[in-house]
């Protein structure tokens, strides 16, 4: 086997790794592909819409564009709630839709490889799953994959388009 063939097999062979940022709701990890992540920034007070769901904090003009914020502790129903020092926003490009997700603290971007990657497990119906792309498992690490996209393109998630309007 030559050199450049080993090269070729190696570049083959990332090129199904993926990249996730991986951040943390309560004491669990989740992670999204990082090609959908456009910015991190600390969290500041939005201005609150009326009537919208409680998960959808307000919106927030971030250079010029009006971005929903939705609290995925809230949409998670997580128990405790804080806004402190570490409690970003993550803001993600979903579709043509610009969205901030509200979470507590982003600790690193990790590489996946597709055996790393298993699949989402059935909750039946008190919990949907869909939104679950697997579980990456790294050493003593269990990391949530969100699929992004379909968590912010549900059907209750089409408020985020009318608030953003």
């Amino acid at each position: 086997m030559t050199s450049l063939t080993r090269n070729a097999d190696h570049a083959a062979s990332e090129a199904h790794n993926r990249e996730f940022l991986v951040f943390s709701l309560g004491e669990e990890e989740y992670a999204i592909d990082i090609l959908k992540v456009q910015e991190i920034r600390g969290y500041e007070n939005v201005t609150r819409i009326a009537n919208a769901p409680a998960f959808i904090k307000g919106v927030t003009n971030l250079r010029g564009i009006i971005v929903p914020i939705v609290d995925l502790r809230i949409k998670f129903h997580l128990d405790t709630v804080e806004y402190g020092g570490q409690t970003v926003v993550i803001v993600v490009n979903v579709g043509e839709r610009v969205v901030g997700i509200v979470v507590d603290g982003v600790s690193d971007v990790m590489t996946l490889t597709p055996e790393q990657i298993k699949p989402a497990p059935e909750f039946g119906v008190t919990l949907s799953s869909d939104f679950l792309s697997g579980l990456g498992s790294l050493e003593d690490r269990m990391l949530v994959l969100v699929d992004i996209d379909k968590l912010l393109t549900s059907e209750e998630m089409a408020l985020v388009d009318s608030v953003g309007e």
